[in-house]
Order: C-alpha cells, then sequence, then structure tokens
C-alpha cells in the first residue's frame, strides 16, 4: 500500500491481502535500519486470518520517501497519522501495535499519546532505557560497515554462528547485513541516537491502558531480558515471553515469535 503523510510517500505491506479498515487491525513496526521485510511471516499470517495488516517502512526507510525522523515521539506521532489516513480504529478500540526494538519505543510512546485506538501492544526485544554504547554510535556515525558489524554479531545468538537455523538454507547473518546496507546512509546512526535518547519509556509503560506483551530472546545482546523484565513490572496489565536460546533478531525463531503474538492477539 502506497500512501502520502506529510507529503511525503509512505509504504506498508499488507501481507497480500487488500487493506479493510473494518477488520481489527495489526501494525508491525520495525527496528532500527530495517524495513517491513523482517514481519513477513508474521504479517501474512495475520492478513489471512481475518486481520488487516500494516507492516510500516518507517520515513526514509525501504520505500518509504524523506528522512528518517530524529526522535522516538515523532516515530510515535508518524504512526497515528498513518493509521488516521487509512482509517485504522476509527470506529472501534481494536489496532494492536508491534515493534521490535527502535520499534517497541515507537509502539509504546504511540499507545501512550494516543491510546483511543490501540487495544493491545506487543513489545519485542525491547528495553527502557535502550541505551547504546558510545562505540556503536561512534561507528554508526563514522563507520557504517562496522557498525553493521557490530549489530550483526550481538543480534545473533552463539547458536546462529554456527548454523542452528530453524529454517533450512537460510544464511541469516548474510540477510541481516544486506537488509541494513540497503537503508539509505545515515539512517543508522539517527535511529541509534533516537533509541538512545528516548527519556519517556517509563512514563509511557506506566501510563498504559492497555494491556501489553513483551517478548524477550534469552541470549540477547542487544536488549538485555533483564532491562525488559524491569519494564514489564512498570506495566498495570503485562505479560512475558521469553525465546530461549534466540538473540535480538526476528529470525532466529519466528515460528515461536509469530505463536506468542497469535495466542496475544488473536
Amino acid at each position: 500500500m502506497e500512501l502520502e503523510i506529510n507529503g511525503q510517500a509512505a509504504y506498508a505491506y499488507n501481507g497480500g491481502k487488500p487493506f479493510d479498515a473494518s477488520l481489527p487491525c495489526v501494525v508491525f513496526i520495525h527496528g532500527a535500519q530495517n524495513d517491513h521485510s523482517v514481519w513477513l511471516l508474521q504479517s501474512r499470517w495475520f492478513a489471512h486470518h481475518g486481520f488487516s495488516v500494516l507492516a510500516l517502512d518507517l520515513p526514509g526507510h525501504g520505500r518509504s520517501a524523506g528522512k528518517p525522523l530524529p526522535s522516538i515521539e515523532d516515530l510515535a506521532d508518524w504512526v497515528e497519522l498513518l493509521m488516521e489516513r487509512v482509517g485504522a480504529g476509527a470506529t472501534a478500540k481494536n489496532v494492536s501495535l508491534v515493534g521490535h526494538s527502535m520499534g517497541s519505543l515507537a509502539a509504546l510512546e504511540c499507545a501512550s499519546r494516543h491510546p483511543a485506538r490501540i487495544a493491545r501492544i506487543a513489545l519485542i526485544g525491547t528495553a527502557v532505557p535502550m541505551q547504546v554504547s558510545d562505540a556503536l554510535l561512534g561507528a554508526a556515525n563514522e563507520d557504517e560497515p562496522k557498525a553493521i558489524a557490530m549489530i550483526n554479531n550481538w543480534s545473533h545468538s552463539p547458536r546462529s554462528a554456527i548454523g542452528g537455523y530453524v529454517v533450512p538454507g537460510i544464511w541469516h547473518f548474510g540477510a541481516a547485513k544486506r537488509l541494513m546496507e540497503r537503508q539509505k546512509p545515515g539512517v543508522l546512526h539517527n535511529d541509534l541516537a533516537a533509541c538512545n535518547a528516548y527519556q519517556h519509556g517509563m512514563e509511557a509503560a506506566t501510563s498504559l491502558t492497555c494491556p501489553a506483551l513483551i517478548v524477550s530472546g534469552g541470549r540477547d545482546m542487544m536488549t538485555n531480558p533483564k532491562v525488559s523484565a524491569k519494564l514489564a513490572t512498570a506495566i498495570k496489565d503485562a505479560r512475558r515471553v521469553s525465546l530461549d536460546g534466540a538473540g535480538h533478531t526476528l529470525a532466529e525463531q519466528p515460528d515461536a515469535l509469530l505463536d506468542a503474538l497469535r495466542n496475544f492477539i488473536a
């Protein structure tokens, strides 16, 4: 689906089905230096099981035009504008927000700022605060290939390094590298800086009026599961799922992640 938001072209993948604003909607929000393609399995399942789907390309990412937005607050308001543009949740509180990493912060902030549309949120690979090391921020600004290599190494569990993939024939390291490499120059540093600067997370969590699901990888080196556990205690209605042995990336245990989302949303 191609849209126009604030005078800029925006893209959302619909999972292979036309968007229908009368159906309950699931909005998928990707992480730093990613795009809608990380949600292909999950978005297609929901689209073919009674939901409308919006797997977004955030501004400056993937097929969406413009510059990347500089703050999590800006991302949250942009997501709300997109939902308003297509009529998602306009007549009922029936939108589920699903965000990974940076996208989880955008989902949290959006649900806090614009609760009228949101029925529930799922936060995957999340942490509040989501601190980014000076070494990674510096590499993203001065040597992007080095930063991509750092993220790739930290985002995968040790099991992945020896070919322990659920889906045979897929090289997750290579696929993740190419996904990050095809984003526009400067996007990575912008995204990491936005995550690092976001200070409103715990306040947003305590103000939530909808249920939340927090999904953590047991071997996540980017967003420590212990930090996400503290976030869960701040949310009135939160449940947690741990994907044992998984790292930060979505691709290591796709079926287990889909099961968690299905049980929570569907």
